[in-house]
């Protein structure tokens, strides 16, 4: 069974920068996909960032792309750990952050909240 944990999480001034983490484990596959999503009070859940420990380049929302970075450590074992950079922190990008991750390859629609496994989430606020 898979399974993801977040931290990384905070409060942060707009212009501000903060890592995310999930560490994930569990996997059927040695290269899997994680992504990472948000959901805004009020909002639907966004795809933010996905990444295959496979190799290829990563996927990102239009609204994140230039200032946000997702990236992995050596993925082996059966499990890796993501990350992901957010620099340039706006109000906007407050939101509690998921990490989402299926076993072997990546959906089709890699933004889409398709994903089998979630975490819980971490808390990230961005003020003004």
């Amino acid at each position: 069974q898979v399974q993801l944990v977040e931290s990384g999480g905070g409060s942060v001034q707009a212009g501000g920068s903060l890592r995310l983490s999930c560490a994930a484990s569990g996997f059927r596959y040695t290269t899997n996909c994680i992504a990472w999503f948000r959901q805004a009070p009020g909002k639907e859940r966004e795809g933010v960032a996905t990444i295959y420990t496979g190799g290829g380049d990563p996927y990102y929302a239009d609204s994140v792309k230039g200032r946000f970075i997702i990236s992995h450590d050596n993925a082996h074992d059966y499990a890796a750990t993501v990350y992901l950079q957010m620099n340039n922190l706006k109000p906007e990008d407050t939101a509690m952050y998921y990490c989402a991750a299926d076993n072997g390859g990546c959906p089709w629609s890699p933004l889409h909240d398709t994903y089998n496994y979630w975490g819980q989430g971490t808390q990230v606020t961005v003020s003004s």
